[in-house]
């Protein structure tokens, strides 16, 4: 519970830090206004063929009478329009990350100058920082996605399917998020994507308690654009004390092998700690 709450915090102090500064507020609208467009066009085509794509996923239910073809049919509609929004909240970040991956990047440097040093990011080309945005981003989300499809087929099971599996695909959905979201400080401190995940698996509860508030409000039309700068902010504050809390860890006295490779674009861990970086 204590995880859950402090994550929430540091969605509050993310829209605090961007309120404080309305430069860098306005400055990290910019990408989540594009993509809000594209995303806008996108979901009203999606909702307009809704009912085309039910009918074609249930040809079984051609010849069943009233009321049932349309109860069933229905509820795939609900269960398919709920699983795009769900779908979208998530791609909309990583695709706005990728979009303003030198916007965020710029703003993320700055939350972490305000708090004390920034960690020096490696030494890459704008379009080999982006590429690898992209294909952390398609991991993720493949994952994400992996999780989506299950939700939906147990969506059909009576009563549980209605209220018990979409609370889950809320905090699922809140998780994922995060790691999207924490990938621009992470990213610079050299931790590949898989690290990343399992950084964020040992903390659930926070990355479930950051996240899925914000999947909640990016629901809500044009909100997910207002907000993002601060989500942005927040998760960039969570890393920093996530990454000094794996600092003041204890441990045996011997000091741990890093559990990745320092390759190209990578910085070499300080002190046997992976996320401590020269």
């Amino acid at each position: 519970m204590r995880d859950l709450v402090a994550g929430l915090g540091y969605w509050g102090k993310g829209q605090r830090w961007v309120a404080r500064h309305g430069r860098w507020w306005g400055f990290g609208l910019l990408p989540a206004l594009v993509a809000l467009v594209l995303y806008a066009v996108a979901l009203t085509v999606f909702f307009f063929w809704a009912d085309n794509i039910a009918a074609w996923a249930t040809p079984f239910a051609d010849g069943w009478g009233s009321p049932w073809q349309g109860l069933l049919r229905g509820l795939f509609v609900a269960l398919l329009v709920a699983g795009g929004l769900l779908l979208s909240v998530l791609t909309f970040t990583a695709v706005t990350l990728v979009i303003g991956d030198p916007f965020y990047e710029s703003l993320s440097e700055k939350v972490e100058e305000s708090e004390g040093e920034c960690p020096e990011g490696p030494d890459l080309s704008l379009w080999r920082e982006v590429w690898i945005a992209v294909k952390d981003s398609v991991y993720v989300l493949l994952r994400a996605a992996g999780f989506g499809l299950l939700f939906f087929v147990l969506g059909f099971v009576p009563v549980i399917g209605q209220t018990v599996i979409p609370a889950i695909g809320f905090c699922v959905s809140g998780f994922f998020l995060t790691v999207e979201l924490t990938s621009v400080a992470l990213q610079r401190r050299g931790v590949p994507v898989r690290e990343r995940m399992r950084l964020l698996r040992g903390r659930k509860a926070l990355a479930v308690g950051f996240g899925t508030p914000l999947v909640l409000l990016f629901l809500v039309p044009f909100i997910a654009v207002v907000l993002m700068p601060g989500a942005v902010a927040g998760a960039t504050l969570l890393v920093r004390d996530l990454v000094s809390a794996a600092d003041d860890a204890p441990d045996d006295g011997a000091a741990p092998a890093p559990p990745y490779p320092a390759g190209p674009g990578q910085h070499a861990p300080v002190d046997g700690n992976p996320y401590t970086t020269k």
